[in-house]
């Protein structure tokens, strides 16, 4: 997740760029009032509010505030110390970080981190990491406790100054103090059997595993669990499932990562194929399926190495299989194989921070790779700032959306960027078109999640007042991807129906006459008093509203970056002190006269 640098009061704002310089990807929040709107701020309303959203999102806070305010507004909130994002409080002056929450979760290195970039002092306050230099409960990555209600018992023997019997191999715990006849035995081990008063599981297992095509999750996962029980190993060591990239959207095999908590690599036929004559079981038949000779056996293999070796043969089960490598050294999954590819196709909303969902922040902020037209990847420049960008031209649709499918095929998360929302004439729907007309297994591999954002009619409507407030369309006047007749047809239609119309695409250089016939269409059914709203630039510099009606409006005043929304028969304009306002009854008058 995305960290928020929370800034309650102007004087931080300062910091909060040094902050976000140390950590590309972070969101700036600051107080609506006391922080100045601008680009790369999103702002809030009130301060414990916008700590406990944070915090219940999962999302690591650095708060630039006193450690009492958000000390105050987290505590109903402490339950599971374990499952606590981390949490910071540094001064305005900058001279100070305090790891509040999760010291053990990443607050203590973020601490340091922060405290080396900006030349103050870390207060880290754990025990453990003061007296013995290492928290016992916070090991490498991949690496897990097998009895972590000892956790507590056996670090205060040691703060204490007892000794450790240490069996098994763990660079990071050998600065404890050691003695063969020491009272506190931790034991790193991948069997099932090991004991000791801290049992350690290393990431060295690779577990590799085949299914056939729509195999069950559960059938999977009982496998494994029998096999693994079976030969005495623990399932805390295994440290990523591995198949070939052809079951990479295979459920079963996903379901059972997420099942042990690891990830799920793959691996190509090819790189498969590199593994043959080290197979104990080869097999012709799955040569001619899927173009290797060992699916679970090779993958298992490709994952731990040439150094690894085969632990546990490949052994099938009701339409799956799986086998088990052991590595000499620590497996990090993310460097070997390839991820099933992520793609997100986003609707960052009208530009302005404000106006993303948290869906879509944090999307943008996982991301590996992002995609896009070059003024809309602009528009979430905080939240992609060091990633590789792929920028094309406006009128390049297809080929923004075929490049990023290409990446995200590649393994790897990538971001599509629209801008309102992703499936209002926007490319989520040319995604999907190019999956259903185009034979490319690969692409039809990928998890793809289409995430909303604000529409241009929604912003619209909302800088207006409630001109949508009963029932409305959209249609979009470019003929260049629809012809002319259809458009026309859907548009008396509306007009018949006497929907409230919101134009997109409505006026360019090259389509000059469009919005004029359709007006002209409208004035045929309509009052020439029906309000008219044109809103330009939403959302980014230069925004302008201006509301005018049927009779006044001239296409000439209409661009590209303009969303014309026409009223209907009874929308209202309505001149307030803060200017025109435009809404549409939806009958509540007539409600309460029935009452």
């Amino acid at each position: 997740m995305s960290p928020v640098i929370l800034c309650p009061t102007s004087g931080g704002l300062v910091l909060a760029r040094q902050i976000l310089a140390l950590l590309p990807g972070a969101e700036i929040q600051g107080r609506r009032g006391r922080v100045t709107e601008e680009p790369g701020v999103t702002l809030f309303d009130e301060t414990t509010a916008a700590l406990k959203a944070a915090f219940v999102a999962g999302r690591p806070i650095v708060a630039l505030c006193a450690a009492g305010i958000v000390i105050r507004a987290l505590s109903p909130l402490l339950e599971n110390k374990t499952a606590e994002p981390p949490v910071l409080a540094i001064g305005e002056d900058g001279k100070s970080v305090v790891p509040l929450l999760g010291g053990h979760r990443g607050a203590n290195d973020l601490a340091c981190k922060l405290a080396d970039g900006l030349g103050a002092h870390a207060a880290v306050t754990t025990a453990g990491e003061l007296v013995l230099g290492l928290a016992l409960d916070d090991p490498p990555p991949g690496w897990r406790i097998q009895n972590a209600d000892r956790l507590k018992p056996v670090a205060a023997a040691l703060i204490s100054g007892a000794k450790v019997r240490l069996q098994g191999a763990a660079a990071w715990l050998s600065g404890l103090p050691q003695d063969d006849a020491g009272p506190v035995s931790i034991v790193v081990s991948h069997r099932a059997d090991a004991m000791g008063d801290l049992v350690y599981r290393p990431p060295v297992l690779a577990l590799g595993v085949g299914t056939e095509r729509g195999a069950s999750t559960e059938a999977l996962i009982a496998h494994v669990e029998t096999v693994l029980s079976r030969h005495g190993i623990a399932k805390q060591a295994v440290a990523l499932v591995a198949s070939i990239d052809v079951k990479a959207d295979e459920a079963a095999v996903h379901g059972l990562a997420r099942h042990l908590g690891a990830p799920a690599r793959f691996f190509s036929a090819a790189r498969l194929n590199e593994e043959a004559d080290r197979l104990a079981n080869p097999s012709k038949t799955v040569m001619r399926e899927v173009g290797c000779p060992g699916v679970s056996e090779g993958a298992a293999l490709a994952a731990v190495g040439r150094a690894g070796a085969l632990l546990i043969e490949k052994t099938k089960g009701d339409r799956v299989t799986c086998a088990v490598a052991l590595s000499p050294v620590d497996l990090h999954p993310l460097t070997i194989g390839a991820a099933r590819g992520q793609l997100f196709v986003v609707g960052v909303g009208p530009g302005d921070a404000g106006s993303r969902t948290a869906d879509v922040a944090s999307a943008l902020s996982e991301a590996e790779e992002v995609v896009g037209y070059g003024l809309y990847l602009d528009l979430v420049a905080d939240l992609i700032a060091g990633k590789p960008r792929h920028a094309t031209d406006l009128g390049a649709e297809t080929e923004r959306a075929r490049h990023a499918l290409e990446i995200a095929a590649e393994g790897k998360r990538v971001a599509l960027v629209c801008s309102g929302d992703a499936g209002i004439y926007a490319l989520a729907t040319l995604v999907f078109e190019l999956l259903d007309r185009e034979a490319r297994p690969e692409w039809r591999r990928l998890a793809i999640t289409v995430l909303p954002g604000v529409s241009a009619m929604q912003t619209a409507a909302a800088r207006l007042g409630a001109p949508l407030g009963h029932d409305f369309c959209a249609i979009s006047l470019s003929d260049l991807l629809t012809p002319w007749d259809v458009i026309e047809k859907r548009l008396r239609a509306a007009a018949a129906g006497d929907f409230v119309i919101a134009f997109y695409n409505p006026r360019s250089d090259r389509r000059g006459w469009q919005l004029g016939k359709a007006l002209e269409i409208l004035r045929e059914v309509r009052p020439t008093t029906t309000p008219v709203a044109l809103a330009r630039n939403l959302g980014r510099p230069g925004e302008a509203v201006t509301v005018t009606d049927l009779a006044g409006i001239q296409p000439e005043q209409v661009d590209m970056l303009t969303l014309v929304m026409v009223g209907g028969a009874d929308s209202r304009r309505l001149d307030l002190p803060d200017g025109p306002r435009i809404w549409t009854p939806r009958g509540y008058a007539a409600k309460e006269k029935q009452a």
